[in-house]
């Protein structure tokens, strides 16, 4: 009688799919149990797909690795510019809308978890190599302190993240960039002036992202008496780093002035001796506008805490994917506890 040999066992190759939604982009990777560093699938722009639903079908033909028989998806961590408990994720500054129920069953993967994309940010901090940051100004990030990360890009992120007793990241998420806009010197009070008359109550995003730029840009043009001859933040921050035009080049400081009194608020606030981390699309592109700003004089202004802030250390993040890299940080983690 003879016998049919057994099949050898198939050893399943776990995956964490990771994505980074933002308002102008959505990035998504995936990353292994054993090895979390993410690997790149695809950068889609958010105005070429109405629909979530579409980015979807787009990545399924897309993400090749699944098509591989040991390949099983076990967890997936997707990082919203939004506010993530909510039960139909709303985005803040694009039009797509799902659920998580909804994606779980799509991706046929019950274990998901929804954060906010500066809450990724945050998380990702410890992880970073010296090489993706560039230090601006003094100080001295203290490790197991509180750090914080402040984003300027389609919107305003903002994270923070602290330590436990035995040194475990504990990542506090918010919507840091919706506080009031509070102007320190005249013009920034004009400028305050002219944008509530537009908008009402101004929060710091109206000033610290693509659209902020075009406003403090368009503000200063009428309060100069000036031609508005930029038509997007891009050729704004472009001609501010060629050295062409005076508008362009007060509106960059302004902003990065801006953004520095913002950043030593949040020093204060979370007493942030791990350091000030600013991420987002905009900072890493103009690091030669904000060493020369006044981004660093303002996050010391401080009055009589000016000494406090100055032993705080600021950086600029330069890796190309924080929040996808925060992401497989929080998928292994939630994997360990079983969630």
């Amino acid at each position: 009688m003879s016998t049919v040999p057994a099949s050898p066992a198939v050893t399943e190759r776990p995956l964490f799919l990771l994505a980074d939604i933002g308002g102008t982009n959505a990035r998504f990777a995936f990353a292994e149990p054993s090895n979390p560093l993410p690997q790149p699938i695809a950068n889609y722009a958010v105005e070429e797909f109405p629909s979530f639903e579409g980015v979807l079908n787009q990545l399924e033909e897309d993400w090749q690795e699944l098509k591989d028989q040991e390949a099983v998806l076990q967890r997936a961590c997707l990082a919203v510019a939004a506010i993530p408990e909510q039960r139909e994720i709303s985005f803040t500054n694009n039009a797509w809308r799902f659920t998580a129920d909804s994606v779980a069953a799509r991706l046929g993967c019950p274990c998901i978890s929804i954060i906010n994309d500066f809450a990724a940010v945050a998380r990702a901090l410890p992880a970073l190599q010296p090489n993706h940051l560039e230090a601006i100004g003094g100080g001295q990030a203290r490790p197991g302190k509180p750090m914080v990360a402040i984003g300027p890009g389609t919107g305003t992120g903002v994270a923070s993240l602290a330590f436990d007793l035995f040194g475990n990241p504990i990542v506090l998420p918010g919507e840091g960039g919706h506080v009031d806009f509070a102007p320190i010197t005249d013009i920034e009070a004009q400028i305050l002036g002219r944008l509530r008359a537009q908008f009402g109550r101004v929060s710091i995003e109206r000033l610290l992202c693509g659209a902020g730029i075009m406003n403090i840009y368009r503000t200063l043009a009428e309060i100069r008496d000036l031609p508005v001859v930029h038509v997007s933040p891009e050729a704004v921050g472009a001609s501010a780093q060629r050295g062409e035009d005076t508008l362009a080049a007060e509106t960059m400081n302004t902003f990065f002035s801006v953004l520095g009194s913002a950043a030593g608020n949040l020093a204060l606030t979370l007493g942030a001796r791990g350091g000030v981390y600013l991420a987002g699309g905009i900072a890493p592109r103009y690091i030669d506008l904000l060493r020369k700003s006044d981004f660093r004089a303002r996050f010391l202004a401080k009055g009589r805490f000016a000494d406090f802030n100055g032993e705080i250390a600021t950086f600029v993040v330069t890796h190309p994917d924080p929040g996808l890299l925060g992401a497989a940080m929080i998928c292994l983690e939630e994997g360990g506890r079983g969630r």
